[in-house]
């Protein structure tokens, strides 16, 4: 029986994926770099301590990688943050969880000050037992620190009763390796094949889908784990 849920943010519960990816795109060619769109894009879901090392060599990123970092940061506040909407039903979905009497955790690889936004913009600081961001993780995903530190928060219950909900492989893998299964939201844009090719075990669309399935869904006390597609919501 699932008795707490793990969820990520960016690309699960707020339509943030693209921005992030621009704001990284336009600080890489600050710093010389031209990277597209589509392969920046490809390692969201990642911190920048695992994202990094995938455009610059180590001796670019002893020189000037925390600088970029941190003008990474500025540019997204800046120009981007305000522009971040919720997915809708995200509040509802935190509900009915919490109406199972389950508990409702955050693991975000987002600075603080970007997650207590999020966490305003989604209205559910009242439904949760907790919350971990960037500040929590030695090291972020595809790493599991980030999922260790959320169930130290919740009181470490048993991991065969927790599951996590993300919408990269990054997740999926990091939770793995905490031993945590995962449902896949496919709203931040990564394919179906990916997901399930990194574990998860179920597939939705977004959260309102995943709510509007919740009882066939892995959160349900009596599910059986089936793995569900977009499709079968056709």
């Amino acid at each position: 029986m699932i008795t707490a849920v793990i969820f990520d943010v960016d690309g699960t519960l707020i339509d943030s994926v693209d921005f992030h990816a621009q704001a990284w795109q336009e600080i890489f060619k600050q710093y010389g770099k031209e990277i597209s769109f589509a392969d920046v894009r490809g390692q969201i879901g990642k911190g920048g301590d695992q994202l990094l090392p995938v455009f610059f060599s180590k001796e670019e990123l002893d020189d000037f990688g925390e600088e970029m970092e941190k003008a990474r940061g500025e540019l997204f506040k800046s120009k981007y943050m305000s522009q971040i909407k919720p997915f809708p039903q995200v509040r509802e979905l935190f509900e009915r969880i919490r109406r199972d009497g389950k508990q409702i955790a955050l693991a975000s690889s987002a600075v603080e000050e970007e997650l207590e936004h999020f966490k305003k913009l989604l209205n559910i600081s009242d439904l949760l037992a907790g919350d971990t961001n960037a500040d929590d993780a030695e090291k972020s995903k595809p790493h599991p620190d980030i999922f260790e530190a959320a169930l130290k928060e919740i009181g470490n219950p048993p991991v065969e009763e927790v599951i996590v909900i993300g919408d990269t492989p990054y997740d999926a893998e990091a939770a793995g390796k905490a031993n945590l299964q995962t449902i896949g939201i496919l709203a931040g844009g990564f394919p179906e094949k990916q997901l399930t090719d990194a574990g998860c075990v179920a597939i939705f669309r977004d959260p309102a889908d995943l709510l509007a399935r919740y009882d066939e869904s892995p959160l349900a006390n009596d599910s059986k784990q089936t793995k569900t597609t977009e499709a079968a919501a056709n």
